[in-house]
């Protein structure tokens, strides 16, 4: 490894992919190493110093992202699940690490990130923003200090043009209070309601989800007692902090070992 960290970025010619090259700019000991775009996309050969505004830095946006792998010591990638598979596959085979911000992952999907990083570090966060990995972190120790007839309600509100709900990162709070009480996520969860539902069920872990204009990202925990209630809460404002957690985090993977990571590791949380 050189004294710089060489990063490639996949989907560089998105809207993260050219925050992440302007914070790699931006970022002393990284240089980027890399970046490509689907086979097809009309931003092949583009420069993508150029394309993110940060002046001309000779790297080319290629559709051939196996040999970008080959070519850098670690990969960030903002896609789309089965895109972030493949991605885990070439990061194992070219022996880069890779830094995944994917949400929406199912088993097999997961399964291919363990598999990659049985051979290099592999990071993989529903949310790489210092701020909420904190809030993670405070939701299972409040869920486990209180007294389990305090019901806990997730709510999140995204920009109009988000496609899943509820958010990763509501659903990894979601995890994170069912961690702190001892309980099965999968049974204790409750993502939507509608018509005539009857009382709330002890235990549950309540959701709901917002979509409207351009709102960055916004999550609260609402934890609800008789005669009380403690709301911890988390708004997003720029998306500068998605990329320059996730920078950071390749940044962290440097000399580590294989194995499967959190943002609880890079921030020393856990």
């Amino acid at each position: 490894m050189t004294d710089q960290l060489k990063i490639g970025i996949v989907g560089a010619g998105g809207r993260m992919g050219r925050m992440l090259v302007q914070v790699v700019a931006e970022t002393e000991g990284c240089v980027l190493g890399g970046a490509s775009e689907v086979p097809g996309s009309g931003l092949l050969g583009q420069d993508a110093g150029l394309l993110a505004g940060t002046g001309e830095n000779g790297v080319r946006i290629t559709d051939d992202s196996a040999a970008m792998f080959a070519g850098v010591d670690a990969v960030i990638d903002f896609t789309v699940p089965a895109a972030t598979a493949a991605h885990a596959a070439m990061a194992a085979q070219a022996g880069c690490a890779l830094i995944a911000g994917t949400t929406g992952l199912d088993e097999t999907h997961r399964a291919a990130l363990d598999a990659a990083a049985q051979k290099v570090p592999v990071i993989w966060a529903s949310n790489m923003s210092s701020g909420v990995n904190l809030m993670f972190a405070i939701t299972e120790r409040v869920a486990r200090a209180l007294d389990p007839d305090f019901d806990i309600e997730i709510v999140e509100m995204h920009h109009r043009h988000k496609v899943d709900a509820p958010s990763g990162t509501a659903l990894s709070l979601g995890e994170a209070a069912a961690r702190g009480r001892d309980v099965d996520f999968d049974k204790a969860k409750v993502l939507s309601r509608e018509g005539i539902t009857g009382a709330r069920e002890r235990g549950a872990i309540g959701f709901a989800t917002l979509r409207g204009g351009d709102v960055v990202g916004e999550h609260s925990v609402i934890f609800a007692g008789a005669g009380e209630r403690i709301e911890l809460t988390h708004r997003a404002t720029d998306r500068g902090i998605f990329a320059r957690g996730a920078v950071r985090a390749a940044r962290w993977t440097a000399g580590r070992a294989p194995g499967l990571y959190a943002m609880a590791d890079v921030l020393g949380l856990d």
